[in-house]
């Protein structure tokens, strides 16, 4: 059992990783509070609905996972008057709320200005916040997730700051730089005097893989809130553990009912992408996985030179029989 009441427990937002499959599956399991949407880039235009409803679908379902978690949608993007307009129109559909992205660290979105790279402009930040915030009815939440800065964390207070002068009623901080990427460690201490600078509650996010990690996370940042993303998709029941719902150190019991999670998966994935790309998506999950699991790690070499999706959709099939049979005798 937790010894620390667990504040609130968001899910991230995970370009290419967290899509609305795993977050339908992750959210069946329980215990989170709220979940971010992948981005939806804004870039010179009025999207139309189809985007929204293609990257987040969940608002068709007054903005909540099949499970009934709030959803929050994201936006990236650098014009402040496009993403005024679309937040705009994203409020019609009523999501859970509107995040705004400073924080990825990917190429394909920092050579155009994007993401992570906004915070060499605490200035900017602060106009595309008071842009969004007057463009969206008062009743809807408008956040923001920074990283602690491009190269240093030089200007991490003067960004913080500007996004909560602008409106945000929110910042979650990844504790490390664009940079860094995700290479360890997450510097929790630069959390704890953002959180102190700012009028407006503070999300700790980074490096939390388990229990202890949240427990040191939450010491650290002094934030009762913590985001949890890449560490939720090693450990489906990592939330649950940080809850006291579920025991604290994962164990073979636990990769038994991982098994029908991966099924369940497979066949959500493999009816939304093209064949060709299915394989892919599950590897993707079970590499992460190979963190807690050794028998993920097992599985992950056997279905890794597969790429016929016939193929392993017996596999997990089998896999998952043998699992319930062993449950039955046990």
């Amino acid at each position: 059992m937790c010894a620390l009441e667990a504040g609130q427990l968001l899910l991230a937002p995970m370009e290419g990783l967290a899509d609305y499959v795993l977050r339908d599956v992750l959210t069946r399991i329980g215990g989170y509070d709220a979940s971010v949407s992948e981005f939806v880039r804004v870039s010179g235009s009025l999207l139309p609905t189809r985007t929204y409803m293609r990257l987040c679908p969940e608002v068709a379902n007054g903005a909540h996972t099949p499970a009934g978690t709030p959803v929050v949608v994201q936006l990236l993007g650098s014009d402040p008057e496009w993403l005024g307009r679309n937040a705009a129109k994203l409020s019609a559909m009523a999501p859970h709320g509107i995040d705004l992205n400073f924080g990825c660290p990917a190429k394909t979105v920092n050579r155009h200005g994007g993401g992570a790279m906004l915070l060499a402009d605490p200035e900017l930040l602060n106009r595309i916040l008071r842009t969004v915030r007057a463009a969206v009815p008062a009743h809807i939440p408008v956040t923001a997730k920074m990283r602690l800065g491009i190269s240093d964390t030089s200007r991490a207070l003067d960004c913080a700051q500007s996004l909560a002068e602008g409106g945000a009623g929110r910042l979650v901080v990844h504790a490390r730089t664009k940079d860094e990427g995700y290479r360890p460690p997450a510097h929790w201490e630069w959390i704890a005097r953002i959180r102190e600078a700012v009028p407006v509650p503070v999300v700790a996010n980074g490096e939390v893989w388990s229990v202890a990690d949240w427990a040191r996370c939450r010491d650290a940042s002094g934030c009762p809130d913590v985001m949890i993303g890449r560490g939720a998709v090693a450990d489906p029941f990592l939330v649950r553990r940080i809850r006291g719902e579920h025991d604290p150190v994962p164990g073979p019991a636990d990769w038994q009912a991982v098994l029908p999670m991966l099924l369940a998966y497979w066949e959500a994935v493999h009816h939304r992408v093209l064949p060709i790309h299915a394989p892919g998506r599950l590897k993707v999950w079970l590499n992460l996985l190979r963190r807690t699991w050794p028998e993920a790690a097992e599985l992950y070499a056997r279905i890794r030179p597969i790429n016929d999706p016939a193929r392993i959709a017996q596999l997990l099939h089998e896999l998952v029989a043998e699992a319930a049979r062993r449950g039955r005798e046990s």
